[in-house]
């Protein structure tokens, strides 16, 4: 029997009444046919206000890779809980947290704790500007840094307005932004090397830093090209820019050493944020000594009262720990079990004559619908993502996903977390089955 959603529909009326727009985060407006409300967790498993079960594979937009309500992670913020909640001042766990971080990611030389991970972002911006003395920073579209004024900047235009393709537009999607904030930016396309070459040498010792998450997450699931971070790395190093890896996404996810590991490169800034906190707020800033001299020094001002939070240390510290215990097998446990899945779905797809291609490398993917007439192959880009990909198509399939209880994100990411395992993948196959069978029917139908 499908699934219904009364309570969480009684649950959004009543918010509106009290929450502007009913919700704490834009984004969650997206979710139909309603803003779900949840009970508890465990594991990959989730519960919601009517009693709905689910397969996790959103599991927190990826904060939660060690699952639902771990006993681990409950203990030890019980435990910390009763020593204190907040000093406003230090604590020995923050070193404990920060060795463990210098110890797992060879270019975490040093480390700055703060809320979240838009925050880090802003603090990597302000010491690259401080650094080198310039003002602009080079991003690439699709990629998403945090949801302030910098952050968004040329983040996903409308397609009408994308501006060229040597020259992409500067925009913002929220009204209220600082104009003068869109001329500190410069932005480039994703996975052309020659392109982000031209785009650098057009701005010639004016920029201070290049941003990039090392797996494009935000926007499909988009692997770097072979020779992308090393062309990024190589202009970095020829024009004095820093290279800031935002993990907030990719961070332990991809190994121990993150997502710079395992693709082979050594940024100066790293961003890190949701798993590193297991669901706390909790992020850091990581990087060389050279690249973090000027908060040394206290040119750069970096604060926060709730900076170095001992709860949300006592949860990084064990979800740390998760990883370390994994060694040299991680993230091969994940990436295996997120490959049968996306096969299972690509045999789905088939069996029902439905055009999706999943994509990624198996720990984290994206469900891409194919357009009516689109290529085949890997999306590489935002732009030929936002041409090929049937976003309406998808929307309904990914419904008659979760009334079955197998539930992603909505733009179409699915995560795999270590609380997953081979019996999961089944059971989701299994439901996947039944939402496929029904989509075919009712999109041929209104087609």
């Amino acid at each position: 029997m499908l699934y219904t959603f009364a309570r969480s529909q009684e649950l959004f009326q009543r918010a509106q009444r009290s929450i502007a727009a009913g919700v704490n985060s834009g984004i969650r407006k997206m979710e139909a046919p309603v803003p779900l409300y949840f009970t508890h967790g465990s594991g990959p498993n989730l519960w919601d206000a009517d009693g709905n079960h689910y397969l996790d594979f959103q599991m927190g937009q990826g904060a939660l890779f060690y699952g639902h309500a771990p006993t681990g992670l409950a203990d030890a913020l019980a435990v910390q809980a009763r020593l204190g909640t907040h000093w406003a001042a230090q604590c020995e766990l923050e070193i404990e947290v920060a060795e463990r971080l210098q110890a797992m990611i060879p270019s975490a030389e040093l480390v700055r704790f703060s809320n979240s991970a838009t925050e880090v972002v802003l603090t990597a911006f302000r010491l690259a500007r401080a650094h080198t003395g310039r003002k602009l920073i080079l991003r690439f579209e699709g990629h998403y840094h945090g949801w302030a004024d910098e952050g968004l900047v040329g983040f996903a235009n409308p397609a009408d307005k994308w501006g060229g393709e040597e020259n992409p537009a500067r925009l913002h999607p929220s009204k209220g932004v600082i104009p003068e904030v869109l001329d500190q930016f410069v932005v480039a396309r994703w996975n052309d090397p020659a392109h982000l070459r031209r785009r650098v040498d057009e701005f010639r010792g004016q920029i201070a830093a290049i941003i990039f998450e090392p797996t494009l997450s935000n926007t499909c699931c988009l692997e770097p090209v072979p020779g992308l971070m090393s062309t990024i790395r190589e202009l970095c190093e020829r024009d004095g820019m820093l290279m800031i890896a935002d993990e907030t996404i990719t961070g332990f996810r991809f190994g121990a050493a993150c997502a710079q590991g395992y693709y082979g490169f050594r940024p100066d800034l790293t961003v890190l944020g949701k798993a590193i906190g297991g669901g706390t707020p909790f992020a850091a800033l990581a990087g060389t000594k050279a690249a973090l001299a000027k908060i040394l020094s206290g040119e750069v001002i970096h604060a926060g009262t709730l900076n170095g939070n001992p709860l949300c240390l006592a949860a990084s510290k064990w979800c740390l720990d998760q990883v370390r215990a994994l060694g040299a097998t991680h993230p091969a446990g994940i990436q295996k079990l997120g490959r049968r899945l996306m096969a299972g779905l690509v045999a789905l797809a088939r069996e029902h004559g439905v055009p999706l291609r999943p994509q990624g490398p198996g720990l984290i993917f994206h469900t891409v619908m194919l357009k009516p007439g689109a290529a085949e192959g890997l999306v590489c880009d935002y732009r030929d993502y936002v041409r090929r990909h049937d976003a309406p198509r998808w929307a309904h399939l990914r419904r008659c996903l979760l009334e079955e209880g197998v539930r992603a994100i909505e733009r179409g990411l699915w995560s795999i977390s270590l609380a997953h395992g081979e019996k999961d993948i089944d059971e989701a196959l299994v439901r996947s089955a039944r939402a496929f069978k029904r989509h075919a029917a009712e999109w041929t139908a209104a087609a």
